[in-house]
Parts: C-alpha cells; sequence; structure tokens
C-alpha cells in the first residue's frame, strides 16, 4: 500500500487539550452559581453543538449564556474567557512539524465554534502551520456527519487511503475508516507518532 498523501488532524484532544471547568470556574466566581451547573450546560448542552454546527451565532450563544449564568460582561469579556481552555499537546504539535518538514501537507478537522478558533489563532503560533482548516461550525455539520467529511475530500482532492485520519473520538474515526480513510484512534502521542511512522510518512 502507497503512503497517505496527507494527514488530517483532529484539534481538541489530539493537538491542544480542553476543559470547560475552567470556563465554568470563571465565570461562576462573580455571580454565586455552581461552577459544575455552568460546565454541564456548556459542555453537554444543546446550546454548544448548535453553535458548532453553525446553528447559533457567536452573539446569540454569549446572549444566552451569559442570561443562563447572570454573567454581566460584554461579548469581548466572554469571549476571553470561553476561549481560554486550552493547553497545547507539545510532542503533537512537534509531529505537525515534522510532518510539513517531510512535505506532508496536514489539515485541522474539527468539531469546533469561532470563539475557540480565534483565541487559537492569537495564543497559539503552532496553529498557522497547516495546509487548510475544516470546522465544523463553517460546514454546518459536525463530525461524524458524513457532509463534513465529504468536505474534506473536497479540500484536499483526495480520496480514501491517500488520507490518514487523528482523532480521540472512536466515532469519529470510524466514520473516517467506512470512507476508506486510514485511521488512528488517537490515545496518546507515542502510540500516535508510532502509527504515523509505520505509515511512512516519517
Amino acid at each position: 500500500m502507497n503512503e497517505p498523501r496527507a494527514v488530517i488532524f483532529d484539534l481538541g484532544k489530539v493537538l491542544l487539550d480542553f476543559d470547560y471547568s475552567l470556563v465554568a470556574q470563571r465565570l461562576a466566581a462573580p455571580t454565586g452559581r455552581e461552577a459544575e451547573q455552568i460546565r454541564v450546560l456548556l459542555d453537554h448542552s444543546p446550546l454548544l453543538f448548535r453553535l458548532e454546527s453553525g446553528q447559533m451565532t457567536t452573539d446569540a450563544f454569549y446572549r444566552e449564556v451569559a442570561a443562563l449564568t447572570d454573567f454581566t460582561g460584554s461579548f469581548d469579556e466572554f469571549a476571553d474567557i470561553f476561549g481560554d481552555i486550552f493547553a497545547e499537546i507539545g510532542p503533537m504539535v512537534e509531529l505537525n512539524a515534522q510532518l510539513r518538514e517531510c512535505g506532508v501537507p496536514t489539515f485541522i478537522f474539527s468539531n469546533t465554534n469561532d470563539i475557540a478558533v480565534r483565541h487559537i489563532r492569537a495564543n497559539y503560533p503552532f496553529f498557522a502551520h497547516f495546509t487548510d482548516y475544516v470546522f465544523s461550525y463553517e460546514v454546518g455539520a459536525m463530525k461524524p456527519n458524513a457532509r463534513i467529511y465529504a468536505e474534506v475530500e473536497r479540500r484536499t482532492q483526495l480520496r480514501g487511503a491517500e488520507l490518514l485520519y487523528l482523532d480521540d473520538r472512536k466515532e469519529n474515526v470510524d466514520a473516517g475508516a467506512e470512507r476508506g480513510w486510514r485511521v488512528v484512534h488517537h490515545e496518546s502521542p507515542e502510540r500516535t507518532i508510532a502509527a504515523v511512522r509505520a505509515a511512512g510518512l516519517l
């Protein structure tokens, strides 16, 4: 089998760790609300799904969260709090750098939102070093919906085993595998880097 021609990176829990409890604590502090209730509201409610699937604007999301949490700050203050949940996963960032040095095109493929993307672009220089980006809120569909995988194929102009896809969520890699993509269920940087090496890309 030939080597893949591009590597597709998930973002959250692959290149960047994240923790919505950080947002919850900062939103709860001035209001006396329970931080855990706010975390569940952000991490598991239909609100975040609507934002990340492009069904809700960032302004509408801010207004709904503010109303539910009694947050009285501006949108910019909210965006700073909401976006500041990330921590770089160094070995995976270095993996992308090594692939780029080898001439391998790399792409980010993420269920995410505009607030997060703007924060990441401003604070994590590695984020600029990808060939292209496929974001759920722009496509209007979230992994594992087939529509967003088709958008990756359109952007890369590649199909099937030409793509090597790294994601921490089993249902997402399974959806890629169904399209014939080569997939790695990301469980640790060490295992994922070994799999990329085994594919002949490093």
